[in-house]
């Protein structure tokens, strides 16, 4: 099997860290040195324009305004100073005639410098610069002189450049080039290794909430666990990071919830087996004394042996339509009806169990028109309220109808629904029962025998049909006037 090349989250992080970083630090760098190299240009161009006006204006007090003509002598030592800072400079008179030209005068004195000193050039030449190339060019400029507002020449200043360093400012450039690349290289190193620590301390929780979830996944397989025993599986650490907190968590509560479940499932092997081995002991009893002879083959035993029969199929008919109701295998037969008078109905059948006891039945019944399953929903409040005659011994039951939007439970009066809500004042519901009593074969009351408890998955119909409905079914428990739990409250809610 060909196995696709992947790279862990550690390095893809390291490595997307320092990448993003080093061109980062890269293009800042390269911006600091561009920009500098400009600011220093433009320097230079000021520098340049300061000298050349300069020139102009000692040239200008070399002109003799009595004699009209120039001081060739003191041109001579001008042209001599200004060659050596690199400016060649030829003067013409207002005519237009050659007066002095430091190319022409080199020629009879060898020792004066024509173009830029060799510390110049060499400034040139740490710029990319090299003679003939664009770089090192000659720039000529001609600038007037004039006099008390009279034009009495024209100079003629030309460059081998337009712009040159000098040494100081060459070996400063240098010297920060070099500095900043040192800076970017101890900056990148910097970068990689808080990059693999950063790398390290994001992808840590995420690979822990890997393993755990691998964990989980191999301790629940098939035939993984035995002997009952819950793995207990925790990512203990606490991070502070908001979301990998939340996948913590997630991972802790799926691990709570597989063991939950579990447990529930063993609970729900041990509750059937229980239920089936006691109608089976009695009838394996029955039979084995009937066939040894020691009851009689009666009508009386046979009655009960049919009983217990009756009762196994009772609980694999409940059995079978929960399993069907949960996976939404049972085809509901709705039809319009009014559900006040069904519970008035159902409440008619027992009245005569609940004034036995001394109890009080209250009819609270509006009009609910309804489209159900008449017989469904039958089975769910009989349920319901023989629970409630069951475990009531004084006080009263309740049963109370009413809108949903009349009521103020939905603020969405396009979705209206029906509350039936049905209370007792019995001995109640411990509150860390009330999340499970829906569960099947759950039993708040561990200590109830048959007889009195049921099998425990009345509860666990009721609520499968109201959801088939698409309803809901609470329980909460019964608030007295004295601020005192005292029975059970059970709020049914269906589509209107």
């Amino acid at each position: 099997m060909k196995r696709n090349f992947s790279i862990s989250l550690k390095n893809r992080l390291a490595l997307s860290y320092a990448v993003f970083i080093s061109l980062a630090l890269g293009v800042l760098i390269l911006l600091v040195n561009l920009f500098t190299g400009i600011i220093f240009e433009n320097l230079i161009r000021d520098n340049i324009t300061a000298r050349r006006n300069e020139i102009v204006s000692i040239v200008g007090e070399q002109y003799q305004s009595g004699r009209r003509r120039f001081d060739t002598e003191s041109l001579e030592a001008m042209g001599r100073y200004f060659a050596g800072q690199g400016f060649i400079v030829t003067l013409e008179d207002e005519a237009g005639n050659l007066v002095w030209d430091a190319r022409s005068h080199s020629g009879h004195h060898p020792h004066l410098p024509v173009g830029p000193p060799a510390n110049m050039r060499r400034s040139m030449g740490r710029q990319g610069g090299r003679p003939g190339s664009p770089g090192m060019s000659p720039y000529s400029e001609r600038i007037p002189v004039n006099i008390d507002g009279r034009r009495v020449g024209t100079v003629s200043i030309e460059t081998l450049a337009p712009i040159f360093y000098s040494t100081p400012e060459a070996m400063f450039l240098s010297s920060l080039n070099r500095i900043l690349f040192i800076v970017w290289i101890v900056l990148t190193l910097l970068t990689i290794t808080i990059s693999i620590f950063l790398s390290r301390t994001i992808a840590k929780p995420i690979l822990q909430a890997g393993s755990a979830a691998r964990r989980i996944a191999q301790v629940y397989s098939k035939n993984a666990l035995q002997f009952g025993d819950s793995p207990g599986i925790r990512i203990k650490e606490r991070y502070r990071t908001r979301e990998i907190a939340e996948l913590s968590e997630s991972i802790n509560n799926l691990a709570e919830e597989l063991e939950e479940a579990e447990r529930r499932q063993r609970q729900l092997t041990s509750d059937i087996a229980h239920e089936l081995r006691t109608p089976l002991a009695s009838l394996q009893g029955t039979l084995e004394a009937m066939i040894d002879g020691v009851y009689p083959s009666d009508p009386q035993r046979l009655e009960s042996c049919h009983e217990e029969i009756l009762r196994l199929t009772r609980l694999v008919e409940d059995l079978n339509l929960l399993s069907g109701l949960e996976w939404k295998n049972i085809n509901l037969n709705k039809t319009d009806f009014d559900l006040s008078k069904m519970l008035y109905h159902i409440a008619e059948q027992w009245k005569s169990a609940v004034m036995e006891k001394g109890l009080e039945l209250d009819l609270q019944l509006r009009e609910m028109p309804v489209h159900a399953d008449y017989d469904r929903l039958k089975q769910v409040f009989i349920n319901i309220l023989s629970n409630a005659v069951k475990f009531t011994e004084q006080g009263s039951i309740t049963i109370k109808t009413e809108s949903a939007c009349t009521s103020g439970v939905n603020e969405n009066p396009r979705q209206p629904e029906w509350l039936i809500s049905i209370s007792d004042t019995g001995i109640g519901i411990p509150e860390e029962d009330l999340p499970h009593i829906f569960e099947r074969f759950y039993r708040s009351d561990k200590s109830r025998n048959r007889s009195t408890g049921g099998a425990g998955i009345g509860l666990s119909i009721a609520a499968a049909i109201v959801a088939a409905h698409g309803g809901t079914i609470t329980a909460s428990s019964n608030i007295t006037e004295g601020g005192l739990a005292g029975g059970t409250v059970f709020l049914i809610s269906l589509p209107n």
